[in-house]
């Protein structure tokens, strides 16, 4: 299935997904509790957020501080970002979904999982059609060394 079909399917799903939970739950507890809980998770998850923010970039600091390339650390990044817009989309699936990204372990493995996935296979030299692409080199005794700023 293509990116785009995914994204359309998404983009249609959720919303009714949500609005029948809300709708669901409006009708068992009552609309003003309703509209209290969608409110309170927006709070906390932003609350929330904006602590796990400030622990990642940390993170990031530190690694750079070390020397290292702080890449799980970025993608954890990224992950808060889409959290934040997933806490602060009105509806319980979303805040589900996007609390469970602020978990610390949760959105390491997910991070963990992406670069397993995308950019360990390529600087291992993994293509996809499972080419190889093979060469010989040689230093020729009368050339200079190139200068390198």
């Amino acid at each position: 299935m293509s990116p785009f079909v995914l994204l359309l399917l998404l983009l249609l799903t959720v919303p009714l997904v949500e609005i029948y939970v809300l709708i669901e739950v409006g009708q068992s507890i009552g609309t003003a509790t309703t509209v209290f809980l969608v409110i309170f998770t927006a709070v906390l998850g932003a609350w929330l957020l904006r602590w796990q923010g400030l622990h990642t970039l940390a993170r990031v600091q530190a690694s750079m501080n070390r020397g290292e390339l702080p890449a799980i650390e970025l993608i954890e990044g990224l992950i808060l970002i889409i959290t934040g817009a997933l806490l602060l989309t009105p509806g319980f699936l979303t805040d589900m979904i996007g609390f469970a990204c602020l978990v610390p372990a949760v959105r390491r493995g997910f991070a963990m999982g992406l670069v397993n996935r995308f950019i360990v296979r390529r600087v291992q030299g993994y293509a996809p059609d499972d080419r190889t692409i093979d060469g010989e080199y040689r230093v020729e005794e009368n050339q200079k060394p190139l200068d390198r700023p």
